[in-house]
């Protein structure tokens, strides 16, 4: 598998092939990177930072749209999520760049998902939504679009980044859900008995 040049904007987030990202760009370094991703219609990469380091798996991101420049040199934009990569070098810095370069390369993804684990999947995600009382419509319930919507932490978020293959993604999202809404199912019991204390309690007759 071929590697190639990136140059690297490392976050504390995890950014998914098909999501748009809001960012704002203030660190000169970044500025760099970006005016030139604009400039000569390049890509770049976001790696998750994590545990005080840069991860080894990130998504190639296009800039979309600049959608505001400041007098300063700041920016805002919007970039667009384009696949999954694995760094197989690391430069701090690119040669004559302010900003760090990879050497990378673009693994296989697998989107082979399975209809019935999708069905399982949207009937937890439903069951969690309506449990936190949250009215909340997805497009889809592919793993990348409800990745960010279903509880996870940054670092479960990353593992799912590493997953390659989407029915595996499915598997791993299936089993945090099975974990997750009995938990938040019974914390929302528990809330509701501690709101109840203090009421006047209607005891049914006790046959014995």
């Amino acid at each position: 598998m071929q590697t190639k040049l990136l140059p690297l904007f490392p976050l504390n987030l995890v950014v998914y092939p098909g999501e748009e990202l809001k960012l704002h760009i203030f660190e000169p370094r970044y500025r760099q990177l970006v005016a030139e991703a604009v400039a000569q219609e390049t890509t770049f990469g976001i790696p998750t930072f994590l545990e005080d380091q840069v991860g080894m798996f990130g998504t190639e991101m296009r800039v979309k749209q600049v959608a505001r420049y400041y007098p300063e040199g700041e920016m805002d934009i919007v970039a667009l999520g384009l696949a999954v990569f694995e760094i197989k070098q690391f430069h701090l810095k690119a040669p004559g760049k302010l900003y760090a370069q990879g050497e990378v390369q673009t693994p296989e993804n697998l989107f082979n998902p399975d209809v019935v684990t999708e069905v399982s999947i949207q009937a937890l995600v439903q069951q969690l939504y309506d449990i936190l009382h949250i009215r909340k419509t997805l497009p889809d319930y592919r793993a990348y679009t409800i990745a960010h919507h279903i509880g996870l932490n940054l670092e479960q978020e990353y593992e799912l980044l590493k997953i390659l293959s989407e029915y595996e993604r499915q598997q791993f999202i299936l089993e945090h859900l099975k974990e997750l809404v009995p938990r938040v199912l019974e914390v929302e019991r528990l809330k509701m008995k501690v709101k109840m204390n203090g009421y006047f309690k209607n005891f049914r007759p006790l046959d014995f």
